[in-house]
């Protein structure tokens, strides 16, 4: 992203953040002992060097597809799928390829399964000669992933603007429901007043016909992640929102009877930031029980956060603090019987940084850190995803390097949902 819209976070010393504290690596056991994870165990991806941005889904029959974007020749790109099958990945398929994509570490594309071998993946497309001007596009395979359409723009303005950091799910119906960050109003107002970043919403047919759009929130970050899940009432979607006073914390929105409602803090952090910190929040949803875990810097202070619901989202406990004091944020989430799994990046020496899980309880209580993985602070170092399935959690993170690397591990997962 441009320097007119990113923030440097400093690091600061750790200090108290008015929230339930397990952070700072203390570990506490009580409840969380119920769902640790057992042993790690790698899985190779058949994914080219170069290959980066890998997300993660689990489908409705409880198999864990991965997807990536893969380098090919002359400049092109490509959005691969696998299925882990038998503790392997499967061979992999392609989504799309094409020339003149926007590939970026922060926002990378998503696979998402529906009943029936329904499937759809977004990923973004350039448009015009602005550095971040790009769309969204949507295509939708019938057929388990053999075969996919060419995919639409899911916005209808036609600005040369970013359009981007979408996510996808299963809405009523047949229809598949769409959300994304929409800078349409860069295009008019530039760098004056109402230059803002909206969320806008819509829905998909299986035919590829777009619904209305609806604004679910008209001033909003310009470059976080947003993130969606499904709880008994309906689809809920957080992400990081923008007050006048530029006040950055994180916010939800729920589709209840239809109809979206108003948007809402999960917490008061308080962070007041004059640039987008690139960190976007993440949610994890089962019937009624929410979790949403998320970063933040407020008063100088970076922090990783998780709170919990009961009444699918409409209010939120005080936050737990479960960072070791040097986080980089880039989160995940998995709820897990009686509280959640999260994932971060926490920094390590100059440059290093470790991709980390930690389980906590619904009361609070925390277990030990794990280390996924050894990764690096640097952008290259990506977006680390996780996704529960069944008794296991699998984990998927960029390797960077000279050729960046996909990598994958798994892990048992001790109690129930």
């Amino acid at each position: 992203m441009d320097a007119r819209r990113l923030g440097i976070v400093a690091m600061a010393a750790l200090a108290a953040a008015g929230c339930r504290d397990a952070g700072a690596d203390d570990a506490r056991g009580g409840s969380a002992a119920a769902a640790e994870l057992g042993e790690l165990a790698a899985m190779e991806v058949s994914a080219e060097p170069g290959s980066a941005e890998p997300d993660l889904t689990t489908a409705p029959d409880g198999r864990v597809y991965l997807s990536w974007v893969e380098p090919g020749a002359d400049s092109t790109h490509a959005l691969r799928f696998a299925v882990l099958e038998g503790g392997a990945w499967s061979q992999p398929r392609t989504v799309a390829s094409g020339r003149g994509w926007f590939v970026n570490w922060a926002d990378f594309p998503s696979l998402r399964v529906m009943e029936g071998g329904r499937m759809a993946a977004h990923w973004l497309q350039k448009r015009g000669a602005g550095k971040y001007a790009y769309d969204v596009r949507i295509a939708q395979s019938a057929d388990g992933g053999a075969t996919w359409t060419e995919g639409v723009v899911p916005h209808r303005d036609g600005a040369e603007a970013e359009h981007g950091f979408a996510a996808l799910w299963a809405a009523a119906g047949d229809s598949l429901g769409a959300v994304w960050l929409d800078g349409r109003k860069y295009a008019t107002a530039k760098e004056g007043p109402g230059a803002e970043t909206m969320l806008v919403s819509t829905s998909l047919a299986r035919d590829g016909a777009v619904g209305a759009e609806r604004v679910l929130d008209d001033r909003i970050c310009d470059c976080c992640q947003t993130s969606m899940a499904r709880t008994a009432a309906g689809p809920v979607v957080v992400y990081r929102d923008r007050s006048p006073e530029e006040v950055r914390d994180i916010s939800i929105v729920r589709q209840v009877n239809g109809a979206w409602t108003a948007p809402k803090p999960v917490h008061a952090d308080g962070w007041v930031m004059p640039a987008c910190p690139v960190n976007g929040p993440a949610v994890s949803a089962d019937g009624g029980r929410v979790a949403v875990a998320w970063y933040t810097a407020a008063d100088s202070t970076p922090q990783v956060k998780v709170a919990f619901s009961d009444d699918a989202g409409a209010a939120f406990a005080a936050p737990v603090r479960i960072d070791g004091g040097k986080p980089l944020g880039r989160v995940d989430v998995e709820l897990v019987e009686g509280g959640a799994l999260v994932s971060w990046l926490e920094a390590r020496g100059e440059k290093g940084a470790e991709v980390r899980v930690r389980r906590v309880s619904r009361d609070g209580k925390a277990g030990e850190p794990r280390v996924v993985a050894s990764s690096g602070s640097e952008r290259a170092s990506g977006f680390p995803r996780m996704v529960r399935a069944g008794g296991e959690v699998v984990f998927a993170w960029t390797e960077p390097g000279a050729k960046s690397t996909v990598r994958t591990a798994r892990a048992p997962l001790g109690g129930g949902r």
